[in-house]
């Protein structure tokens, strides 16, 4: 039986074991996926050397730039955004080969674009990490100009106490790749001027569970235009299988 599976930490919010069964059981695929929560990205070469069977991981948070260190290969996409979210194994022999992609900005990019006017000339993307690094990607390739927003006082990095309601009618566009609102803790809200929003405003949210995060609510009572990361998640899914099974970079290096 193949082996596949997600790591990062924690993982109760995820629902990609249960979108992979049901796959697997449905289209009668004798495959199976597990969630490895691991409270270290070292523990990463234990399931590696414990799972023999194992064909294909994904990636979430906290890991995916620091998984980067321990793979033999990267993708071009995943090479210019600096994170990974798909692991492709290969086994040749006693070696095994790890090959890093990122389907992150294929899930974002085409779930987005349909909701963008022509005034959606600049966004805010929330968070730094390796998501916010995807999405910074896909919304360049879309023609839109992008800002990062952190806790963190930083160059070229604005903080929550910058964003005056005049920044939040010229950048329209915000993204949330942070983990705040998410399940458990969903009462959560991150520090925006929620007032500043109108009709014009398109607040993209990452996550998915809950189904409606704070962010989203506080947006969506000032006329905010508002969608969660679900989408997102099952386009990635396609493209994460789609590689897992696809028939090149059978050679170690390729």
């Amino acid at each position: 039986m193949d082996k596949y599976g997600l790591i990062g930490y924690p993982l109760e919010h995820s629902f990609s074991e249960g979108y992979f069964n049901e796959k697997f059981q449905n289209e009668g695929i004798d495959a199976e996926y597990n969630n490895y929560e691991i409270s270290s990205i070292e523990d990463l070469l234990e399931i590696i050397d414990t799972t023999p069977n194992l064909k294909g991981l994904n990636v979430t948070i906290p890991y995916k730039e620091q998984i980067i260190k321990y793979l033999d290969s990267l993708s071009p996409e995943a090479k210019a955004i600096g994170a990974v979210n798909v692991i492709r194994v290969d086994h040749f022999g006693n070696k095994t080969h790890l090959k890093g992609y990122n389907t992150d900005v294929i899930g974002f990019t085409k779930s987005i674009e349909p909701l963008l006017e022509r005034y959606h000339k600049k966004a805010l993307v929330l968070g730094t990490g390796g998501a916010s690094k995807a999405v910074c990607y896909g919304l360049k390739s879309l023609g839109i100009e992008t800002k990062c927003v952190s806790r963190r006082k930083n160059i070229d990095v604005l903080t929550y106490n910058d964003l005056s309601p005049k920044i939040i009618k010229e950048f329209n566009v915000i993204v949330n790749c942070t983990p705040v609102g998410m399940y458990p803790n969903v009462d959560e809200c991150l520090p925006l001027p929620y007032e500043a929003m109108d009709n014009h405003t398109l607040l993209y949210d990452l996550l998915y569970n809950p189904n409606v995060t704070c962010f989203m609510a506080k947006g969506k009572e000032y006329g905010a235009v508002v969608k969660n990361g679900l989408e997102m998640l099952l386009l990635q899914a396609f493209a994460s299988w789609d590689i897992w099974n696809s028939k090149e970079n059978k050679k170690i290096g390729e």
